[in-house]
Protein backbone atom coordinates (compact mmCIF):
# COMPACT_ATOMS: atom_id res chain seq x y z
CA UNK A 1 0.00 0.00 0.00
CA UNK A 2 1.20 2.89 -1.11
CA UNK A 3 0.94 6.31 0.96
CA UNK A 4 0.88 9.39 -1.44
CA UNK A 5 0.80 12.94 0.45
CA UNK A 6 -1.12 15.57 -1.82
CA UNK A 7 0.63 19.23 -2.64
CA UNK A 8 -2.47 21.32 -3.78
CA UNK A 9 -0.92 24.66 -5.52
CA UNK A 10 -3.10 27.99 -5.89
CA UNK A 11 -1.45 30.99 -6.83
CA UNK A 12 1.68 29.64 -6.63
CA UNK A 13 1.34 28.66 -2.95
CA UNK A 14 0.87 25.30 -1.14
CA UNK A 15 -2.92 25.30 0.31
CA UNK A 16 -5.60 23.17 1.34
CA UNK A 17 -9.39 24.00 0.99
CA UNK A 18 -12.28 22.35 2.69
CA UNK A 19 -14.34 20.16 0.41
CA UNK A 20 -12.85 21.69 -2.59
CA UNK A 21 -13.99 25.36 -1.11
CA UNK A 22 -11.63 28.55 -1.95
CA UNK A 23 -13.55 30.41 0.60
CA UNK A 24 -12.45 27.72 3.18
CA UNK A 25 -8.51 28.35 2.49
CA UNK A 26 -5.57 27.69 4.80
CA UNK A 27 -2.17 28.36 3.15
CA UNK A 28 0.63 26.38 4.33
CA UNK A 29 3.33 27.62 2.77
CA UNK A 30 4.93 29.83 -0.10
CA UNK A 31 7.31 27.13 -1.10
CA UNK A 32 5.28 24.04 -2.69
CA UNK A 33 8.81 22.86 -4.38
CA UNK A 34 10.04 22.95 -0.30
CA UNK A 35 7.10 21.19 0.37
CA UNK A 36 7.64 18.58 -2.17
CA UNK A 37 11.39 17.98 -0.82
CA UNK A 38 10.22 17.54 2.67
CA UNK A 39 7.84 14.67 1.79
CA UNK A 40 10.48 13.02 -0.53
CA UNK A 41 13.05 13.46 2.45
CA UNK A 42 10.75 11.71 5.13
CA UNK A 43 10.19 8.53 2.30
CA UNK A 44 7.39 9.25 -0.22
CA UNK A 45 7.89 7.47 -3.41
CA UNK A 46 5.10 9.29 -5.36
CA UNK A 47 3.68 13.14 -4.67
CA UNK A 48 -0.09 13.55 -5.73
CA UNK A 49 0.05 17.31 -7.17
CA UNK A 50 -3.03 19.28 -8.15
CA UNK A 51 -3.17 22.70 -9.92
CA UNK A 52 -6.53 24.14 -7.90
CA UNK A 53 -6.31 27.54 -9.93
CA UNK A 54 -6.17 25.00 -13.18
CA UNK A 55 -9.13 22.76 -11.88
CA UNK A 56 -11.31 25.82 -11.37
CA UNK A 57 -10.66 27.57 -14.45
CA UNK A 58 -10.45 24.41 -16.58
CA UNK A 59 -6.66 25.62 -18.07
CA UNK A 60 -3.51 24.99 -16.68
CA UNK A 61 -2.30 27.99 -14.23
CA UNK A 62 0.91 26.66 -12.19
CA UNK A 63 2.48 24.95 -14.68
CA UNK A 64 5.87 26.67 -13.35
CA UNK A 65 5.82 25.76 -10.20
CA UNK A 66 4.88 22.28 -11.06
CA UNK A 67 8.26 21.87 -13.02
CA UNK A 68 10.09 23.35 -10.78
CA UNK A 69 8.79 20.88 -8.14
CA UNK A 70 9.66 17.67 -11.19
CA UNK A 71 12.83 18.94 -11.62
CA UNK A 72 13.63 18.96 -7.85
CA UNK A 73 12.76 15.58 -7.18
CA UNK A 74 14.26 12.39 -7.21
CA UNK A 75 11.03 10.61 -7.34
CA UNK A 76 8.07 11.52 -9.35
CA UNK A 77 4.45 12.99 -9.32
CA UNK A 78 1.02 12.15 -10.38
CA UNK A 79 -0.27 15.44 -11.57
CA UNK A 80 -4.18 17.20 -12.18
CA UNK A 81 -6.17 20.09 -12.22
CA UNK A 82 -7.60 21.64 -15.43
CA UNK A 83 -6.13 19.06 -17.69
CA UNK A 84 -8.50 19.36 -20.28
CA UNK A 85 -6.77 19.30 -23.97
CA UNK A 86 -3.71 17.26 -24.84
CA UNK A 87 -1.24 19.45 -25.07
CA UNK A 88 -0.93 20.27 -21.55
CA UNK A 89 -0.98 16.45 -20.70
CA UNK A 90 1.73 15.65 -23.22
CA UNK A 91 4.26 18.97 -21.49
CA UNK A 92 3.43 16.97 -18.10
CA UNK A 93 4.38 13.17 -20.06
CA UNK A 94 7.37 14.62 -21.87
CA UNK A 95 8.19 16.22 -18.30
CA UNK A 96 8.65 12.55 -17.13
CA UNK A 97 4.93 12.73 -14.59
CA UNK A 98 4.22 9.31 -13.37
CA UNK A 99 0.78 9.63 -14.34
CA UNK A 100 -1.60 12.18 -15.50
CA UNK A 101 -5.11 13.14 -13.83
CA UNK A 102 -8.04 13.70 -16.14
CA UNK A 103 -12.00 14.03 -14.73
CA UNK A 104 -13.95 17.17 -16.53
CA UNK A 105 -12.47 16.36 -19.46
CA UNK A 106 -13.40 12.77 -19.51
CA UNK A 107 -16.75 13.09 -18.41
CA UNK A 108 -17.99 15.68 -21.21
CA UNK A 109 -16.34 13.30 -23.80
CA UNK A 110 -15.93 10.06 -24.41
CA UNK A 111 -13.90 10.00 -27.63
CA UNK A 112 -11.22 12.05 -25.76
CA UNK A 113 -11.02 9.53 -22.98
CA UNK A 114 -10.79 6.79 -25.10
CA UNK A 115 -7.80 8.32 -27.11
CA UNK A 116 -6.18 9.48 -24.37
CA UNK A 117 -6.16 6.02 -23.15
CA UNK A 118 -5.52 4.83 -26.67
CA UNK A 119 -2.38 6.85 -26.60
CA UNK A 120 -0.96 6.85 -23.26
CA UNK A 121 -2.50 3.78 -21.35
CA UNK A 122 -1.39 3.65 -17.72
CA UNK A 123 -0.22 7.78 -17.76
CA UNK A 124 -3.31 8.59 -17.66
CA UNK A 125 -5.63 8.14 -14.10
CA UNK A 126 -9.38 9.60 -14.15
CA UNK A 127 -10.00 11.55 -10.66
CA UNK A 128 -13.63 10.23 -9.72
CA UNK A 129 -14.56 12.71 -7.43
CA UNK A 130 -18.22 12.02 -6.10
CA UNK A 131 -20.40 13.73 -4.06
CA UNK A 132 -23.71 12.16 -2.42
CA UNK A 133 -23.07 9.15 -4.61
CA UNK A 134 -23.05 11.65 -7.77
CA UNK A 135 -19.82 12.38 -9.78
CA UNK A 136 -18.44 16.11 -9.26
CA UNK A 137 -16.84 18.59 -12.21
CA UNK A 138 -15.34 21.40 -12.96
CA UNK A 139 -13.27 21.46 -9.53
CA UNK A 140 -16.26 20.17 -7.31
CA UNK A 141 -18.15 23.35 -8.02
CA UNK A 142 -20.92 21.26 -9.86
CA UNK A 143 -21.93 18.03 -9.46
CA UNK A 144 -23.70 16.17 -12.10
CA UNK A 145 -26.43 13.60 -12.43
CA UNK A 146 -24.33 11.02 -12.96
CA UNK A 147 -24.18 7.97 -10.49
CA UNK A 148 -20.42 7.66 -9.29
CA UNK A 149 -20.62 3.64 -9.73
CA UNK A 150 -22.31 4.41 -13.36
CA UNK A 151 -19.23 6.31 -13.90
CA UNK A 152 -16.80 3.94 -12.47
CA UNK A 153 -18.22 0.92 -15.01
CA UNK A 154 -18.11 3.35 -17.71
CA UNK A 155 -14.49 4.41 -17.79
CA UNK A 156 -13.37 0.70 -17.01
CA UNK A 157 -15.27 -0.06 -20.09
CA UNK A 158 -13.35 2.24 -22.00
CA UNK A 159 -9.88 1.02 -20.72
CA UNK A 160 -9.20 2.80 -17.58
CA UNK A 161 -6.66 0.68 -15.09
CA UNK A 162 -6.46 3.26 -12.51
CA UNK A 163 -8.78 6.09 -10.32
CA UNK A 164 -8.62 8.26 -7.59
CA UNK A 165 -11.34 8.05 -5.25
CA UNK A 166 -12.30 11.19 -3.84
CA UNK A 167 -15.74 11.82 -1.46
CA UNK A 168 -15.60 15.13 -1.16
CA UNK A 169 -17.84 15.32 1.81
CA UNK A 170 -15.04 14.27 3.96
CA UNK A 171 -12.10 15.86 1.84
CA UNK A 172 -9.99 18.25 4.32
CA UNK A 173 -12.79 18.25 7.32
CA UNK A 174 -10.64 15.50 9.14
CA UNK A 175 -13.49 13.25 10.03
CA UNK A 176 -11.94 10.12 8.45
CA UNK A 177 -12.49 8.48 5.30
CA UNK A 178 -15.85 7.01 3.99
CA UNK A 179 -15.19 3.73 4.23
CA UNK A 180 -18.14 2.22 2.80
CA UNK A 181 -18.13 4.07 0.24
CA UNK A 182 -14.85 3.30 -0.60
CA UNK A 183 -15.65 -0.86 -0.06
CA UNK A 184 -18.95 0.07 -2.98
CA UNK A 185 -16.17 1.46 -5.52
CA UNK A 186 -13.56 -1.12 -5.25
CA UNK A 187 -15.93 -4.31 -4.68
CA UNK A 188 -17.43 -2.72 -8.70
CA UNK A 189 -14.30 -2.59 -10.18
CA UNK A 190 -11.61 -4.31 -11.43
CA UNK A 191 -9.68 -1.14 -11.63
CA UNK A 192 -6.94 0.10 -9.05
CA UNK A 193 -7.86 2.12 -6.75
CA UNK A 194 -6.26 5.54 -4.72
CA UNK A 195 -8.33 6.25 -2.00
CA UNK A 196 -8.83 9.87 -1.04
CA UNK A 197 -10.51 12.60 1.36
CA UNK A 198 -10.50 12.01 4.82
CA UNK A 199 -7.43 10.32 6.09
CA UNK A 200 -7.00 12.28 9.62
CA UNK A 201 -5.37 9.72 12.03
CA UNK A 202 -3.28 6.60 11.59
CA UNK A 203 -6.06 4.51 12.27
CA UNK A 204 -8.07 5.87 9.39
CA UNK A 205 -5.29 4.08 7.45
CA UNK A 206 -5.60 1.29 9.22
CA UNK A 207 -9.20 0.80 8.10
CA UNK A 208 -8.13 1.38 4.67
CA UNK A 209 -5.38 -1.33 5.11
CA UNK A 210 -7.98 -4.10 6.70
CA UNK A 211 -10.25 -3.37 3.51
CA UNK A 212 -7.69 -3.89 1.35
CA UNK A 213 -7.18 -7.67 2.91
CA UNK A 214 -10.67 -8.42 1.18
CA UNK A 215 -10.22 -6.12 -2.02
CA UNK A 216 -6.78 -6.42 -3.79
CA UNK A 217 -7.80 -3.50 -6.17
CA UNK A 218 -7.07 -0.71 -3.30
CA UNK A 219 -3.27 0.31 -4.21
CA UNK A 220 -3.32 3.83 -2.22
CA UNK A 221 -3.73 6.56 -0.14
CA UNK A 222 -3.64 9.89 -0.58
CA UNK A 223 -2.92 12.39 2.52
CA UNK A 224 -3.56 15.99 2.89
CA UNK A 225 -4.51 18.21 5.32
CA UNK A 226 -3.34 15.83 8.26
CA UNK A 227 -0.09 16.04 7.11
CA UNK A 228 -0.13 19.51 7.00
CA UNK A 229 -1.43 20.32 10.43
CA UNK A 230 0.49 17.46 12.59
CA UNK A 231 -2.25 14.81 12.67
CA UNK A 232 -0.34 12.34 10.79
CA UNK A 233 3.55 11.81 10.68
CA UNK A 234 4.42 11.06 7.01
CA UNK A 235 7.04 8.67 8.00
CA UNK A 236 4.80 6.71 10.78
CA UNK A 237 2.04 6.48 8.08
CA UNK A 238 4.40 5.12 5.32
CA UNK A 239 5.20 2.54 8.53
CA UNK A 240 1.61 1.79 9.00
CA UNK A 241 0.93 0.97 5.79
CA UNK A 242 3.98 -1.09 5.37
CA UNK A 243 3.74 -3.55 8.36
CA UNK A 244 -0.37 -3.50 8.17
Amino acid sequence: MQIIPAIDIRRGKCVRLIQGDVRDETVYSSQPVEIAKLWQGKGARLIHVIDLDGALSGKTKNYETIMKIIRALRIKIQVGGGLRDEDDIKKYIRADARRVILSTSVIASDEFLEKMIDKYGEKIVIAVDAKDGFVAEKGWKEVTKIKTLDFIKKIEEKGVKRIIYTDINRDGVMKGPNVKGVEQVVKNTGMKVIVSGGISRLKNIERIMELSKKYDNIEGIIIGKALYTGGIELKEAIKVAKDS
